[in-house]
C-alpha cells in the first residue's frame, strides 16, 4: 500500500493494517525508511506509527535496519530509535561490499537485541538470517 505524496506516515500504516485484516493477512510489515535520527519531527511520526498501530493490531517485531557502512553514528542512531520504538531486532545490510558492519556489535550490546536478519544484496531474497559464527569470522578476517 501507498500513500499520496507527503502524506501522514501514520495514516498509510492504519490503513494497511486495516486492509491486512479485511484479507486475513497473519502479517503486515510496515517499512518505515528514510527516518533520520537527527530529525525530531520524523521520529515523532515513528513513534505516532507505532501507536496508531497499536490500536488496530498487536506489533510483535520493530526491526532496526542499520547499513554496514555506518560507523559511530549508526549507536547514535539506534539509540534515538530505541527511545522511540521498542526495537526487538536488528537487521545489517548491505554486506555484500568491503564493509563489515562491526557497529553492530556495540549496537547489539547497547540494546540488548538480537541480529536477526543480513542483506547480502538489493533484492528481498537477499535477505538472510544472521549467522554469528559467520559474521565473527568475516569481520576478524579469518
Amino acid at each position: 500500500m501507498r500513500g499520496p505524496e507527503a502524506g501522514d506516515p501514520a495514516s498509510v500504516a492504519f490503513d494497511a493494517v486495516k486492509e491486512g485484516k479485511e484479507m486475513g493477512a497473519n502479517v503486515v510489515l510496515i517499512d518505515t525508511a528514510g527516518r533520520l535520527h537527527t530529525k525530531t519531527g520524523l521520529m515523532d511520526e515513528l513513534g505516532k506509527v507505532k501507536r496508531v498501530v497499536e490500536k488496530h493490531a498487536p506489533v510483535d517485531e520493530v526491526l532496526l535496519v542499520l547499513d554496514a557502512t555506518t560507523g559511530q553514528n549508526g549507536l547514535v542512531q539506534a539509540r534515538v530509535f530505541a527511545e522511540v520504538v521498542d526495537i526487538t531486532g536488528i537487521v545489517l545490510t548491505k554486506l555484500d561490499g568491503t564493509a563489515k558492519g562491526g557497529i553492530v556489535v556495540a549496537v547489539q550490546r547497547e540494546l540488548g537485541v538480537p541480529v536477526k536478519l543480513v542483506g547480502l544484496g538489493e533484492g528481498a531474497d537477499d535477505l538472510a538470517p544472521f549467522e554469528p559464527e559467520a559474521f565473527v569470522d568475516a569481520l576478524i578476517g579469518e
